[in-house]
């Protein structure tokens, strides 16, 4: 098991990419502290740190739609990492299955999978 305290942490944070188990689709990329890496190893579910809200969140404590964590591999340069995940409902805040869900041109790509206004 590699510690944690090892990985290259920028203003203390290091970030993550949520990608779906079966699918392999990048369901969204988000940012983690030690402390929510350290949860997300001991629960098995994804933790992550929210840099808007300055805290650390569990995904899905509000909307229902948890990460359950099956693998977690780390970059050549220990300064990104990628969860291998099984997603319950939605990954993005914005109801789409993954939070790219639009092209550079504001294309809708993505599938949306539930109401926003139903969850928050």
């Amino acid at each position: 098991m590699i510690d944690t305290s090892e990985l290259k942490y920028d203003n203390g944070l290091i970030q993550a990419i949520a990608q779906d188990r079966e699918t392999r689709e990048v369901l969204m990329s988000a940012y983690m502290n030690k402390e929510a890496l350290d949860l997300t190893i001991e629960t098995g579910i994804a933790h992550y740190w929210s840099r808007s809200r300055q805290k650390l969140w569990k995904k899905g404590e509000s909307s229902g739609h948890m990460q359950k964590v099956f693998e977690i591999r780390i970059d050549c340069d220990k300064d990104s990492l990628l969860l291998i995940i099984e997603q319950e409902g939605g990954a993005c805040h914005n109801g789409f299955r993954s939070c790219f869900y639009r092209t550079i041109e504001g294309d809708v790509v993505g599938e949306k999978v539930f109401d926003p206004e139903d969850v928050y």
